[in-house]
């Protein structure tokens, strides 16, 4: 669907990149922009023995924080030039336990309205396997 949808700002990547070099979060968690296109946006996170639960596998939190700003920018990156955008709902399903050495929030939007836009992003590991899944709806301000 992502391939469908024109962006509204023409300067959309710029705006994307320079958003999520202000997100200290995804810097403490070494996230990293993978691809941006209109209404897609990929981050990917390495595992990191920080960012673990009690059993060794990577944080919920953390698939679910990476999900959340894909989906976030996927969103951005079809708003109107100076608007800004945040969740204000999501739901993940968290579909096995995230072993690997990198994961990647593959996110794209679904539909894009003015004020609300439906996104879904996929959370793969390493061997592309679907470790999680999230829909999100985001606002844009």
């Amino acid at each position: 669907m992502a391939g469908e949808l024109a962006p509204r700002n023409p300067d959309f990547e710029r705006v994307v990149r320079e958003s999520f070099a202000r997100q200290s979060f995804m810097t403490t968690l070494g996230a990293v922009l993978e691809r941006i296109a209109p209404g897609a946006v990929d981050i990917g996170v390495p595992f990191s023995d920080a960012l673990c639960q009690q059993n060794g596998f990577l944080h919920a939190g953390v698939l679910a924080s990476v999900a959340d700003s894909a989906c976030g920018y996927a969103a951005l990156t079809l708003a109107a030039a100076g608007q800004d955008v945040l969740a204000v709902e999501f739901k993940i399903n968290l579909l096995r336990p995230a072993r690997g050495a990198r994961f990647t929030a593959r996110a794209e939007v679904i539909r894009a309205g003015r004020t609300l836009t439906v996104c879904r992003a996929d959370v793969l590991g390493d061997g592309g396997e679907l470790v999680a899944t999230m829909l999100s709806t985001v606002i844009s301000r």
